[in-house]
Formats: C-alpha cells, structure tokens, sequence
C-alpha cells in the first residue's frame, strides 16, 4: 500500500505533468491538449519531443531547462511549462526561454537567409498573475505577440506567448462545455476525482485516466510520484502561510488607520476581523 489517498495523479505536480505531456507516448493527449487551447487557429497533426534542456552560449553557463519541448512536423517550437508560484521576473524568463529555439535554429555555415519556424511558450499557471495590469481581468488565457503600438497589427506572428491561468478556472464539471473546457477542468481537479465527470468521457480522456491512475505505478514511479507530490504540497503550505501572513498585516494596517479615525473598536473588528483584544493592542 502507498500513503497517497487519491486515486489519479496530480496535473501540478512536475511528475504529473511531464507524465502526461511530456513523454512520447502520451503526445496524443499534449496534442490534443495544445489544439484545444488554439480552438482552430492552429491544427497540430504531430509532434516530436526535443530534449528539454539547453546551454547557454559562450557568454554564460545559464541553462533553460524546459517542462516539456516538442516540434510540430511543419518545425514549429512549442515551450509548454507548468509554473505554481509566482516569480518576480516570471514575463523576462518567458521571453528568455523563448530564445532557445530561436538561435537554435541557425545553421552551421555562413550561408542562411534568417527564415525562422514558429515559436510558441505556453505557459500554464497556477497562480492569477494579479500585477499584469495588460491582460483582462476576467479572461484566463492571454495570448500575446509582437503589434505595432499604433495599428494594434500583429508585427511578427511567428512569435507567440501564451499564459493561462489555471488557477482562475472555477467552472464545475456540469459547466464543461468546450474541450478547452474539460481540459482546464483535468488540469486543476484531476487528483480529487474518484469517478469520471460524465463531461469528461471523451475518447481522448480515456487515455488520460488510464494513464494518471495511481494504482498502474511501478514502485519507482511511485516513489517518484510520492516525492514530486511532496514537493508540490510543500510549496503550496509556504505559498498559503505567506498569504495569510500578508492578509494578517494588511488588516492590521486598515485597523490601525482606522483606529486613528475614531471608529469604534468593535466596529473596526466587524471590518478587519481582527479581535477587539487585537485591536487595543495595537
């Protein structure tokens, strides 16, 4: 017997997602995923992984090690990586690990004319990106490419960031409508469900719950899995501490200026939820 309760596999976790995405026989269900997020602007027919680590360049020793790096058989690059913390810096490494593939491309001689293929980052986030004041608000995935600042015109289509953010998507299973849909749906609740969604008994998630079942682990993959989980949840405790932390101090600021108001303490505590003992402290 393992020590994990569930019965599928969680999508955030980084052994959960390159299992699913990022392993050959499963790019059935990267690609249909991939197509579901381009809703017929794009057809991905196939798609070959490429090694998802890259070096720097003479200049420096950074590398970009990528979730998961494939190519389409047009030579299209597509970037796909799970992120569920914010970073400060996040957009600039977006832009960073877009290079890649970009120089990558060059060939060896001095003869090229600079054709470049498609790149396309995908970034999967588990988190609202609330201090990107350039994307709507109320919309999840935000694509975004090179415009002319005047026109609104796309300047150069070959270049593509993609940012959903998984963290917003609250529709329930009886909300699932198009297959965009059911995958954000797998992506945030996979390793809570014990049954199958009746949304979700499409062709394409018979291969995913087949896969993500906890219980067709060999013993390595379960330890990989029960470590990759640990990682996960341990993140997540730090992610939730701080938050609460940083909602403590903002009610203790609002009470405080509050406090120096006038307003009654037991009003001021219907407003903070601070206690009214926390308040005389203050």
């Amino acid at each position: 017997m393992n020590g994990i309760d569930e019965r599928y596999i969680s999508l955030l976790t980084d052994f959960g997602f390159k299992r699913i995405f990022g392993t050959a026989p499963n790019k059935d269900l990267l690609i249909n995923f991939l197509n579901s997020l381009f809703d017929g602007r794009k057809v991905i027919k196939d798609l070959k992984y490429s090694n998802s680590e890259h070096v720097g360049d003479i200049y420096t020793e950074h590398k970009a090690i990528f979730d998961v790096y494939c190519e389409s058989v047009d030579g299209e690059k597509f970037i796909v990586e799970m992120q569920n913390a914010s970073q400060k810096f996040f957009k600039d490494r977006s832009v960073y690990y877009s290079t890649f593939p970009i120089r990558e491309q060059a060939p060896k001689g001095d003869t090229w004319d600079y054709q470049l293929n498609s790149v396309y980052t995908v970034a999967l986030l588990n988190f609202d990106m609330k201090d990107e004041t350039a994307f709507d608000k109320d919309e999840i995935s935000h694509h975004v490419q090179l415009c002319d600042t005047v026109t609104k015109r796309v300047f150069y289509d070959k270049l593509e960031f993609i940012y959903v953010e998984v963290a917003k998507f609250n529709k329930t299973d009886s909300e699932l409508v198009t297959l965009y849909d059911k995958w954000l749906y797998a992506l945030k609740n996979l390793s809570t469900l014990t049954e199958r969604p009746a949304a979700l008994r499409d062709k394409i998630f018979d291969r995913l719950f087949q896969v993500a079942e906890i219980a067709k682990f060999t013993p390595v993959e379960l330890k990989e899995y029960e470590d990759s989980l640990k990682i996960f949840r341990d993140l997540k405790n730090s992610l939730d501490t701080a938050e609460e932390k940083g909602r403590a101090e903002k009610s203790i600021e609002i009470a405080c200026n509050l406090k120096s108001m006038g307003m009654s303490i037991c009003d001021i505590s219907k407003a903070t939820g601070l206690s009214e003992e926390e308040i005389k402290a203050l």
